[in-house]
């Protein structure tokens, strides 16, 4: 039987229940019953998994509650608040289908426009019949989940993507990428016209208000950036690479992770362009089993069951090629879902998710690369008791 499973069971959650609501909210919630279940679910996750320093970070209905535990740096003491900047590994991705998405809200792309077209090098390659939206939902054809190691800069990535040829006819196959959503990021910048790293901070970081995320971290922040920690327990950061900052770059802070989810559930107020573009990234393109892939973004009918989280957040839907059922049109974007995202690098482990209709949202970010499922798991715990507390006392 799964270790999460039983994990689940000893605290009183069994893995195939649902997420059913309460129906409305207060203003607030019992926050000492919250503190509670979450002490109860991270404090034995983090012992398990030799986790430093870990913060989990909930909103309800804008109402936000953020914990901390740990360390940031075992080597200082450091501990972690509510300033310290954790790297998002992939979750990246849904910054950069922002991106994506705001090149095409302001008219510099369609996503049915083929990569050659914003990459002329890529011009007479397998990328002629490669469209935007493939290489941002990871159809291209059976791009790997990381570029070989002797891609190393510009022209050995041009290299290796004229020298590519695809596995599988491009939108067939769903082969999850970092080199596939990694271009489509690039080329969103090119078809704009700025470096994506520019794009990214000036027009969808600041656009966001979120005033401590960053491509690059400053040396301003270095001290609030925590240290993450490899398998055998020494202090790293993520190096930088080829399409790094479009796949796996952002680094941010618990509460700037909140602001983001309550921007994604129309929370928060956004330049017009800019929040069609968040709202965009939740169309759904195409489904496998019981996952819905958007752009970035994954999505689930809502109520689900933990069972469907795990398979659709598993390492074979991270590893291995899965057959697409096409959603010809899009499903438009959706209340009645669970999005959800995971995030690695080597040293940090990261999960995000929300529920539009239920204006609620929970972001898990750790200074360890500990396993998804254990992360999932906390979060489903987590979000099934915040949904059942009852509404805090004097709540109109």
């Amino acid at each position: 039987m799964n270790k999460h499973f039983i994990w689940l069971q000893k605290l009183g959650i069994a893995a195939g229940c649902l997420f059913y609501g309460i129906g409305a909210y207060a203003e607030g919630i019992d926050q000492e019953r919250l503190e509670r279940a979450v002490n109860e679910t991270i404090r034995p996750l983090m012992k398990e998994n030799d986790v430093p320093g870990l913060a989990v970070a909930i909103t309800v209905k804008g109402k936000r509650y953020i914990f901390n535990y740990g360390v940031a740096s075992k080597e200082s003491g450091q501990k972690v608040t509510n300033d310290t900047i954790f790297e998002l590994g992939s979750i990246s991705k849904t910054f950069t289908a922002a991106l994506g998405s705001y090149a095409q809200i302001s008219g510099k792309l369609s996503f049915s426009d083929k990569a050659a077209k914003y990459m002329p090098e890529l011009s007479g390659s397998s990328f002629d019949k490669v469209s935007l939206l493939d290489l941002g939902t990871y159809t291209a054809g059976g791009l790997p989940l990381q570029f070989p190691d002797g891609v190393t800069d510009q022209d050995k990535m041009v290299a290796y993507y004229r020298n590519w040829h695809p596995s599988f006819a491009p939108g067939t196959y769903r082969q999850y990428s970092n080199p596939s959503i990694g271009l489509f990021g690039y080329l969103a910048a090119q078809a704009i016209g700025e470096p994506f790293d520019r794009l990214m901070q000036e027009k969808i970081i600041a656009g966001l208000g979120l005033r401590h995320t960053y491509v690059r971290v400053p040396p301003s922040e270095m001290d609030n950036y925590a240290y993450g920690y490899s398998k055998r327990g020494k202090p790293i950061r993520v190096d930088p690479g080829v399409l790094d900052a479009q796949a796996y770059g952002i680094k941010t802070t618990a509460s700037d992770m909140l602001a983001f989810l309550e921007a994604n559930m129309g929370g928060a107020k956004l330049d017009d362009p800019l929040q069609r573009a968040i709202d965009a990234t939740h169309a759904g393109y195409y489904r496998i089993d019981n996952m819905t892939q958007a752009l970035g973004w994954e999505i689930y009918a809502y109520p689900t069951t933990l069972a469907r989280l795990l398979a659709g957040n598993s390492s074979d839907m991270a590893r291995v090629p899965h057959k697409i059922a096409r959603l010809d049109p899009p499903q438009p974007p959706r209340k009645d879902v669970l999005l959800n995202k995971t995030g690695s690098t080597n040293g940090f482990g990261a999960y995000a998710a929300f529920i539009p209709a239920r204006q609620i949202g929970i972001v898990l970010l750790a200074n360890r690369n500990f396993p998804i499922p254990a992360r999932v798991s906390a979060a489903y715990r987590i979000l099934t008791v915040v949904e059942n507390l009852p509404r805090s006392n004097g709540a109109q």
